[in-house]
């Protein structure tokens, strides 16, 4: 690879060693707001699913509701893959800045939709934009989060999820109900808070910095030492230890496709499993539950679909507090531990609450206490994932590895669940959604397995103590 030079850089060593400020604050609200738009982006799909079906909106069928979700699946599919690869090419801030554009677009069109096909298309932009945050935020944040904390960190920021869902969920209570807002205006004002939350996050993010890591490894170690000075002058940050080793790499412009795959398939295949299973099971997990509930509580419960957003915010709750909570014991206790534990949990405790379902003995309160319990724990795992995903690969494909894992978990668990689920509900029949939750939980105990076998303990290690990057091969 030409115009490859050798350099030695202490900037891992110094953004890792930095106490926790304002500054991190800063890049904690601004670029982890992409979970909670995608939290709300999902929550209105899922309560708007029954009213959508209305004649007075736009007319759909149980069939086309789910259709719609694995759509906006589908483009985040299709996104994350896309602006993944730029992120690594190209650099965090400029795509964090044009996917975070493509989301807005495609929410303030979903909001203008005339019939199911210009529906679909409006939520695959969506689902592209949000897809490609993904990629673009996990890999800043994961190079901007001092390691002693990044386990925490991450979790909770993926758990910023629920906040999104609860204000969908707030919304829907009162952009919904017909004494409030005509039912034909109600669910198209809706997507316009995506919307506007996505111009709040534009603006924000006009002070957040390129990744130094990103440009060590690019060749511009000056302009990512400069950073790092700035930060440091703005914290008063103590001086590096004498133990704070520098990291010696060759620097590049690129990085070829072949390599690429060899780090994937071949140099880091174990990890590659693990990412798949982690992210594949907790997909299928969460997408059979979510962007099906509002229809569970209507088809099997007689809850109205006016009030199915209230519903949601226990649950919501549960799923906020569950990272909040048990964030500090992955970085404590231990990746390994706490993602096996909080996989198999997840699985038991749904297979437990599927035997109840069907048994007859649950109201909707206390189907919603369950869901509530049970995510509180299944909320930790799933963050879990993205962690893992975002730190157990080299800087070079840090972001093309979230999308590809990202995007196979999402196509075997997030397109077919909701597909699967909604032809399920469907049938109206109580054991063949028990059935379903039964296979749902099997993978989520499938996944814990996986953990306990190849995990990898990243907790308090540097980026480049988990996974070198290729950059420093050959020397």
């Amino acid at each position: 690879m030409a115009n490859r030079k050798k350099i030695e850089s202490y900037v891992p060593a110094r953004l890792d060693r930095l106490p926790w400020s304002s500054w991190h604050w800063l890049i904690v609200v601004s670029l982890g707001a992409t979970w909670i738009l995608d939290g709300l982006e999902v929550t209105l799909a899922g309560a708007l699913g029954g009213i959508l079906t209305r004649h007075e909106t736009l007319g759909l069928t149980d069939t086309q509701v789910g259709a719609s979700a694995t759509c906006y699946l589908t483009g985040a599919v299709l996104g994350a893959l896309l602006f993944g690869y730029g992120t690594d090419r190209f650099g965090r801030k400029k795509l964090f800045f044009i996917t975070v554009a493509v989301y807005l677009i495609g929410t303030a069109l979903s909001a203008f939709s005339w019939n199911f096909e210009s529906y679909a298309i409006f939520r695959a932009i969506t689902g592209a934009g949000i897809g490609g945050e993904y990629a673009a935020i996990n890999s800043a944040i994961d190079e901007l989060i001092p390691a002693r904390v990044r386990g925490r960190v991450d979790l909770i920021i993926n758990g910023s999820y629920w906040i999104g869902a609860a204000v969908g969920a707030i919304a829907t209570l009162v952009l919904l109900d017909p004494r409030h807002v005509p039912v034909w205006l109600g669910w198209r004002c809706a997507f316009g808070i995506g919307a506007t939350l996505g111009l709040i996050v534009i603006f924000f993010r006009r002070w957040i910095p390129e990744s130094p890591r990103w440009l060590m490894i690019h060749g511009r170690n000056s302009e990512a030492e400069q950073i790092v000075a700035e930060v440091e002058r703005q914290i008063g940050a103590s001086p590096l230890r004498q133990s704070d080793a520098p990291i010696t790499i060759l620097t590049r412009r690129h990085t070829p496709w072949r390599e690429m795959w060899d780090a994937i398939v071949h140099e880091h295949r174990r990890r590659s499993l693990l990412g798949l299973a982690l992210m594949s099971t907790q997909a299928f997990f969460y997408n059979a539950i979510f962007f099906t509930y509002a229809l569970v509580l209507m088809r099997f419960y007689g809850v109205p679909e006016q009030k199915v957003g209230g519903y949601l915010l226990p649950f919501a709750l549960g799923n906020v507090l569950g990272p909040l909570l048990l964030g500090h014991l992955f970085d404590t206790i231990g990746r390994k531990q706490m993602i096996t534990a909080t996989y198999g949990l997840a699985g038991i405790l749904l297979a437990l609450t599927g035997w109840l379902f069907r048994a007859g003995v649950l109201t909707a309160q206390t189907q919603t206490l369950a869901w509530t319990i049970i995510f509180f724990i299944a909320s930790a795992a799933a963050s879990s994932a993205y962690l893992t995903v975002s730190e157990i690969f080299p800087l070079e494909i840090r972001a093309l590895a979230i999308a590809i894992f990202y995007a196979i978990g999402t196509l075997v668990g997030g397109v077919g669940a909701p597909l699967l689920f909604g032809w399920i509900i469907g049938t109206g029949s109580v054991t063949v959604l028990f059935i379903g939750y039964l296979v749902a939980a099997a993978l989520m105990v499938f996944g814990a397995v996986i953990e306990a076998w190849i995990g990898v303990p990243a907790e308090q290690c540097s980026l480049e103590h988990i996974a070198a990057p290729l950059s420093t091969k050959g020397l």
